[in-house]
């Protein structure tokens, strides 16, 4: 540390030299109000500074409702003041910020869930190769499950690795282009014999899969981080919306697989001769799946376009914490200690995805045979479609309920998820052990609607949960990684129900399904932390302390018992929270900012220019210049001289290092 000159007693508003001044009790009462206005936002803290967390159960209810009610009335007038400027106005501003974000895996959803749904028009029209298998090979009708999961969890890891190193534009850009080469492949398959068009088809679907795996640590990682923003002060929207902005991209999943079973519909209709009855021509078929696949190659050569010229930013809060941690390329120390200090929490999003995986993936993969039990064995595949618009309406409600409510304090992510495992669990364990009852006519109604809620709880639960706390739980320089690698895991789980469910029978599958329900529940409430209105900055700044090895230093809200796993109260990581040492160390980071900003201001007066340097755009008030003037510890300007604590510069300012 550079020497500090000491220029005597202090002056009653001069600097304060001797290092014992008490930041807080220092304070004017107008100063104070200030401060307090900058580290306690009123949607966190109550008028006596105490955190929503920490309140007693009525009042925290009281102030949760009370403040909900008036940021909903908040946003419908803006919404109404909007539509009375212009009408679409709303309309192009949910396209804008929820719509294009989730592009990626809306046409991801629309292709991954049009395999299953173009297979029984396959068996239907090919039968002696999908179905009788006389003429093609059965393993690599089969594979047609599995080979597809096996790209999506290469793309997962893979992006997931090079969306940190390289940065997140490259990734999003990536992943749209190997999409739209993917689906001119699928739409161009084919073979001299059938045999080998199956063989194109199914290399073909593996090869799309590796760009829709890079979607899922992309699109969470650029949606979150686009909503957290990269300065160094949160926002109101962070707090209160972050995760209905992700979610709220991750749902276009479900309008992608929307309006492929209506466009899979319409096109049977149009080459089919207006019919949607067997018998079904091959021509009819191609026609079918080949336009099917066409479609969207349309909207992912536009995403190409979108991302590499209107995304140029995609990637600055992951270099800002790069610049922090002054890492170039890969930070291979913060996957270490991420490891270290966040291994547990990768068992509830990884093994919590799997779990999903195995209900979700399993779901869809049977749904024909169970459709078929619902309509009695029709020879038509134009019943089980419709029935497949039900269901995937059902789980649109569901992936807006859960948008709608994954930000409430009172509700939250790990309760939505714990709720919809069990709800899982419970609907399917039901008619496991009564199948002969629900398979009678007079029953089966019930069986239907069983199905149906079981969709709803999944995507109102831990579907639209596992995508959004695989990317928040974990630090901005390996977000993607951890991201990637917890997809890839919900994807093994993917990849079991694809093989275990071609050697059991539908009723057995009721039995195996729902016992991952159970265990997600369990994993989710040992080993998830519940970051719900946690302040993505506040993760942020721990992380620094952990990067330093000083762990034990760090008392802000981000190890708050409310924000930790049970796992990690049982661990005592909660036991070094304490909210008047935070907010002292938070007013002493910010005069180690105000410091390096002046610091800043006069090598720019002198001359020297670091190009290195963070451009800082920090806009400081006249009150809080003054406080940090006269309570300062560094040297002040006094003519041209100029005296630095070298400590200003560093991730951790402001604060006393241990020796």
């Amino acid at each position: 540390m550079s020497h500090i000159q000491d220029y005597g007693p202090a002056a009653p508003h001069g600097p304060d030299m001797s290092g014992t001044h008490d930041p807080v009790h220092t304070m004017t009462d107008n100063e104070k109000q200030i401060f307090d206005y900058l580290i306690k936002p009123d949607d966190s803290y109550d008028t006596n500074g105490v955190y929503w967390a920490d309140m007693p159960l009525m009042k925290r209810v009281k102030f949760i409702t009370t403040y909900d009610s008036q940021e909903a009335t908040r946003e419908m007038s803006n919404i109404w003041a909007m539509t009375k400027r212009d009408p679409l106005e709303p309309v192009r501003y949910y396209f804008r910020n929820m719509v294009i974000p989730g592009a990626g895996l809306g046409l991801e959803g629309y292709v991954l869930f049009s395999i299953g749904n173009i297979k029984p028009l396959f068996q239907a029209a090919f039968a002696a190769c999908w179905k009788a298998n006389t003429i093609c090979s059965y393993t690599w009708i089969s594979a047609v499950d599995y080979l597809e999961i096996c790209g999506i969890i290469v793309g997962q890891i893979l992006v997931g690795v090079l969306g940190d190193w390289l940065g997140r534009r490259w990734g999003l850009i990536q992943d749209a282009t190997i999409m739209f080469i993917g689906l001119l492949m699928l739409t161009a398959a084919w073979g001299v014999t059938q045999n080998g068009w199956v063989i194109c088809y199914v290399w073909s679907l593996f090869f799309y899969g590796i760009g829709v795996g890079g979607e899922y640590p992309m699109t969470a990682t650029s949606s979150m981080e686009n909503a957290v923003g990269s300065g160094k002060v949160s926002t109101k929207e962070d707090r209160l919306h972050r995760g209905r902005k992700v979610t709220s991209a991750f749902l276009m999943q479900g309008w992608g697989q929307f309006f492929n079973q209506i466009i899979l519909i319409v096109l049977l209709l149009v080459f089919h001769h207006g019919s949607g009855n067997p018998p079904y021509s091959e021509v009819a078929a191609q026609w079918t799946y080949r336009i099917s696949f066409a479609i969207p190659a349309v909207g992912t050569l536009w995403l190409v376009y979108f991302r590499t010229f209107k995304m140029r930013s995609a990637s600055k809060q992951l270099q800002a914490a790069k610049r922090k941690s002054r890492v170039t390329g890969y930070d291979t120390q913060s996957l270490k200690l991420t490891f270290t200090y966040f291994g547990p929490r990768m068992l509830a999003t990884a093994g919590g995805w799997y779990c999903n995986d195995v209900f979700f993936y399993g779901n869809k993969l049977f749904q024909s045979e169970f459709i078929n039990t619902i309509t009695n064995n029709s020879k038509s595949i134009m019943p089980g479609w419709l029935y497949n618009l039900i269901n995937v309406g059902v789980s649109l409600v569901g992936y807006y309920l859960a948008s709608f409510l994954i930000d409430n304090k009172l509700y939250g992510r790990k309760k939505m998820q714990m709720v919809g495992f069990l709800m899982d669990f419970i609907l399917f364990i039901v008619p496991a052990f009564h199948f002969n009852y629900y398979q009678e006519p007079a029953h089966i109604g019930s069986f239907q609607a069983m199905y149906f809620l079981s969709s709803f709880f999944n995507q109102f639960g831990p579907n639209a949960v596992t995508f959004l706390v695989a990317a928040e739980v974990y630090p901005t320089p390996i977000r993607a990684t951890a991201h990637g690698f917890s997809a890839a895991c919900g994807k093994l789980g993917a990849l079991t129900a694809a093989v275990m469910y071609n050697y059991i029978t539908t009723r057995q599958k009721f039995h195996v399904v729902p016992w991952f329900g159970l265990a997600g529940m369990l994993l989710t409430l040992l080993f998830l932390p519940d970051t719900t209105g946690l302040d993505l900055k506040e993760q942020e700044r721990r992380w620094q302390f952990i990067r330093a090895g000083r762990e034990s230093d760090y008392h802000g809200v981000a190890v708050h018992p409310k924000h930790l796993s049970l796992w990690e109260r049982i661990r005592g990581v909660g036991k070094h929270y304490n909210a008047e040492l935070d907010y002292q160390q938070k007013i002493e980071e910010k005069r180690a900012d105000w410091e390096s900003t002046q610091a800043r201001k006069a090598n720019e007066k002198a001359g020297h220019w670091d190009e290195e340097d963070e451009h800082d755009d920090s806009v400081w008030s006249s009150e809080v210049s003054t406080y940090f003037e006269k309570t300062s510890r560094s040297p002040m300007i006094r003519g041209q001289e100029k005296y630095v604590d070298d400590g200003a510069a560093d991730g951790l300012t402001g604060m006393q290092k241990e020796p």
